[in-house]
């Protein structure tokens, strides 16, 4: 028999467990019927401040295949997904939401894919963005163009969470222990085979979502600096592109005024310019101060969470 731990990050979501509990299950003991395997399940509770707790409980209680994890704050997604890699004991381990936005019924073929066909991960990616606004599509696709062409980790556009990964390639993960997490870089680093499935958009069964833009923004800004280093770059090619317009100022300033002298002028010209590499290099600083400030968190060395309760 097969282990498969079914890992749920899990932040307000007391509407939604009892409800993927229950689809998770009539899936699981479908294949259980066709495949030699069974299932544990591990809920992680990110903090939570509604009665998730008290839900993990209450199915921990009613379901031996149930365990939880119950962090002592809020420490965000990647440190769920983290501390659920490293309590999980099965020879695959797959990544779900609980708001049954990524479907359990792909679970069968996903298995099927490492077994039979050889792949050491199944990951998922979404084809439409049904029910999301306009705009936070848009800056989604382009975030996706962007981090591939600036880094070397494989981030395909839509790409989920939900991914069914062997044992070896768990491991491999875990041992990238750095505090600042992208997991969706850290699973395009790590290599491996993988298969992607592609599924159209499913909307939240209950609750509501817990990304905003504005934390989008912020995910995807630790997204690019923890896997690429051309912000750096950018900010060298802005101080030696200004080098050179500077450069062409003096020569033109000198041939004006040995053309038709030096007369007084150009203040508003002269604050504009004054602000504009002002502003740059205040860019490049704040560019340099998140490369230095992820630095700074990393030789703390402090846990990426704290658990407060586990079952």
């Amino acid at each position: 028999m097969q282990l498969i731990t079914v890992i749920v990050p899990s932040y307000n979501e007391e509407e939604s467990l009892p409800l993927f509990h229950k689809e998770m299950t009539r899936v699981a003991d479908e294949m259980v019927k066709k495949h030699p395997v069974e299932f544990e399940y591990i809920f992680v509770d990110d903090g939570s401040k509604d009665q998730t707790l008290a839900v993990c409980r209450q199915l921990a209680a009613a379901d031996s295949r149930v365990h939880y994890l119950s962090f002592s704050r809020n420490f965000g997604k990647e440190a769920a997904i983290y501390a659920g890699l490293q309590h999980a004991k099965g020879d695959f381990v797959v990544l779900m939401d609980a708001d049954l936005q990524d479907p359990p019924a792909l679970l069968d073929e996903m298995y099927t894919a490492i077994t039979e066909e050889g792949y050491d991960s199944v990951a998922t990616r979404r084809v439409s963005r049904k029910g999301e606004p306009p705009i936070r599509s848009f800056f989604a696709r382009m975030f996706y163009k962007l981090i591939n062409k600036i880094s070397k980790a494989d981030i395909v556009d839509g790409a989920r969470d939900y991914r069914l990964m062997t044992r070896q390639m768990v491991d491999a993960i875990l041992s990238m222990s750095e505090y600042n997490r992208f997991s969706k870089g850290i699973f395009g680093w790590v290599g491996f085979r993988t298969k992607w499935l592609a599924y159209e958009n499913v909307e939240r069964v209950a609750g509501e979502t817990k990304w905003s833009f504005w934390k989008l923004f912020l995910y995807s800004m630790e997204g690019i600096i923890a896997f690429s280093t051309t912000p750096l770059a950018l900010a060298s090619v802005f101080g030696f592109l200004l080098c050179l317009v500077a450069v062409v100022a003096v020569l033109f300033i000198i041939v004006r005024t040995l053309v038709w002298g030096d007369p007084v002028s150009g203040w508003p010209s002269l604050v504009c310019i004054i602000t504009f590499i002002g502003g740059i290099q205040l860019f490049c600083m704040g560019i340099l101060g998140q490369y230095l400030a992820k630095t700074y968190l990393e030789t703390k060395k402090r846990p990426i969470y704290i658990l407060r309760e586990e079952h």
